[in-house]
């Protein structure tokens, strides 16, 4: 992954808080697209992890994907309590990087700017429905392509294709719908195989903006109990993942605040 020098970096690419062992950049949406619309002018491969709580805790007992995230060009802050986390740690400029909302802007700025979209991952058919979707909604978008893979390890030859694929479509932004940890394995393992400056991994937006899945109301989103809205409406799915995430997350973000380690386990 090349990245530009320390004085070329957007103050959001610079500023990170370190929670529970990942860095998050402390950013805006707005500053998110600035830095995103950059690296496509520099042509500078880059992927971000758009994570939350779940992607935090995920990364305390697997070293690799902690690793991950504190390579890549962005880790956003897709969860309200790792806003509110960074807040305390004293970074005020930050608020939520939600993953269908930068999806959503990116793609705004994309139809108008000519930026040609890859959308890589989803169930069968999600990411065309996907396509299909934003092209209506946003006249002018150029779809460079989409990519539902097997769910199951790719074989070398068939992932020489995807990336034969992606680099023959022109792309500029290559949109990563795999869920977390895959995407982030994905990512990191192709950025720098990928003629394409901007990776992605948004997991459950492409769900969201293709219509498939409903989003909590604003007011769950801005509370942090956005997860509460998502375990009611995927209970079997998603319940020991949050009967375990939720706890831990607090219990271990209150310790760090109360030790004030910023970098503190």
């Amino acid at each position: 992954m090349k990245n530009a020098g320390p004085d070329h970096l957007h103050p959001g690419e610079r500023n990170r808080a370190t929670i529970l062992g990942v860095n998050v950049n402390a950013l805006t949406l707005e500053d998110a697209a600035e830095i995103l619309e950059k690296w496509i002018a520099q042509r500078s491969p880059n992927y971000v992890c758009v994570a939350g709580a779940h992607g935090v805790i995920e990364s305390r007992t697997d070293a690799r994907l902690r690793d991950i995230h504190n390579a890549a060009g962005l880790v956003v802050p897709d969860g309200m309590p790792l806003v509110f986390m960074a807040k305390r740690l004293g970074f005020e400029r930050v608020s939520r990087v939600y993953g269908p909302d930068l999806m959503r802007l990116m793609t705004a700025r994309a139809a108008s700017k000519g930026y040609r979209n890859f959308y890589y991952g989803g169930g069968p058919g999600l990411a065309q429905n996907l396509a299909a979707v934003l092209t209506r909604d946003y006249p002018g978008l150029q779809v460079a392509g989409t990519r539902t893979p097997p769910f199951r390890e790719l074989t070398p030859e068939e992932d020489e294709q995807v990336i034969q694929d992606i680099n023959d479509s022109g792309a500029d932004i290559v949109w990563v719908g795999l869920s977390t940890p895959k995407q982030e394995y994905w990512m990191a393992s192709h950025v720098d195989r990928l003629n394409v400056p901007v990776l992605v991994g948004v997991g459950a937006a492409f769900d969201f903006l293709a219509g498939t899945k409903t989003q909590a109301p604003a007011f769950l989103q801005q509370s942090g109990l956005e997860w509460a809205y998502r375990l009611a409406s995927e209970p079997r799915r998603l319940w020991r993942r949050y009967a375990r995430i939720v706890p831990l997350f607090s219990f271990l973000a209150a310790r760090q605040l109360l030790t004030k380690k910023a970098g503190g386990f």
